[in-house]
């Protein structure tokens, strides 16, 4: 595949004193609440450090898309500690919320009200395909999905939120391994913390049922695949310098983009920090929409996402390239 247009970009995200969410939260990890709502999101604080990404060949399971091993800066950043739920992405998708106001505008990062954000159509089918609503995570909606929630989710809490770039989410998972998983390269112990092909009983589960990463992440191996913000390259990291500073790729087609941390469906192998996979036009292919729908992929019951939060605020204009992305 040829990656001659892909951008690679070093964001340095400017601080600004009403939009500072360090001088409300130091640091710490917290709760966001939902308006009237009984939902919550629990965010990890994530410190800022360096790492080394991908994998070497000589690791089991490896994958030339996974090559070659770079360090990479990454600032700090808010990470909630399991997969946004169906509970949660609902309200989304009915848009019940959106005419409600924030009861403050103190340390309001973005300008933007709920009813702008355009939203995901209602499904003409149950697209958890019966594995579970209540405490089970969100399922099979695309990326441009999962960025309109992350805005929306924005324009009603004040706060900036988005997918995690796949640096982020790699380094999140890992929680400072450098092994096949966060807890080890013991196999033995994959079923104390995912949810994976040999115990999943052919669904996803309630998220928060296994073991949390040393950071206390949860999922992030195994249960749905997660989406980023990333372009997927089969040449993998081929393009990248070493010591970058919170790379995000970006190329303008829709296909495909790097989905991680393996899911209910896939074999250990796939569940690896490192592991990576590409979306594809065919997790559309039962869609009998035309033209094909912009939010569901009716052939991808494995795909969800978390999301994140930066330390420092970007700008306005930063925060609506995350947001509109050339991404389905």
């Amino acid at each position: 595949m040829n990656f001659t247009r892909a951008i690679i970009l070093n964001i340095f995200f400017v601080s600004f004193l009403t939009g500072s969410l360090s001088a409300q939260f130091q640091k710490k990890n917290y709760t966001q609440k939902i308006l009237e709502t009984e939902q919550r999101i629990e965010m990890i604080f994530i410190e800022e450090g360096i790492f080394l990404m991908g994998s070497e060949e000589k690791e089991w399971g490896h994958r030339p898309d996974e090559s070659p091993t770079h360090n990479v800066n990454i600032s700090a950043f808010w990470m909630s500690d399991a997969e946004i739920t169906w509970d949660l992405y609902n309200l989304f998708v009915s848009r019940e919320l959106d005419a409600l106001e924030m009861s403050s505008t103190k340390g309001k990062e973005v300008d933007l009200k709920p009813d702008a954000v355009t939203g995901a159509t209602v499904p003409y089918v149950d697209m958890s395909f019966g594995m579970g609503v209540n405490g089970y995570p969100a399922i099979s909606m695309t990326q441009l999905a999962a960025t309109r929630f992350c805005q929306w989710l924005s324009a009603l809490t004040g706060h900036f939120y988005r997918l995690p770039t796949e640096a982020e989410w790699e380094y999140a998972c890992r929680a400072g391994s450098t092994t096949y998983y966060s807890f080890g390269n013991d196999l033995s112990k994959l079923n104390e913390h995912a949810w994976f092909s040999g115990n999943s009983q052919d669904k996803t589960q309630k998220i928060r049922q296994k073991k949390p990463n040393p950071w206390g992440l949860y999922d992030m191996h195994g249960n749905v695949a997660e989406w980023t913000l990333d372009q997927y390259s089969d040449e993998g990291y081929t393009l990248e310098k070493d010591e970058l500073q919170d790379p995000l790729r970006i190329e303008a087609k829709t296909y495909p983009k790097s989905v991680r941390g393996g899911s209910w469906m896939d074999d250990p192998v796939a569940l690896r920090s490192a592991s990576r996979k590409a979306s594809t036009k065919k997790w559309k292919m039962r869609d009998p929409q035309i033209p094909k729908s912009l939010w569901w992929h009716t052939d991808a019951p494995f795909v969800g996402f978390r999301i994140v939060r930066p330390l420092e605020t970007p700008s306005l204009q930063e925060q609506n390239l995350y947001w509109n992305l050339k991404i389905n």
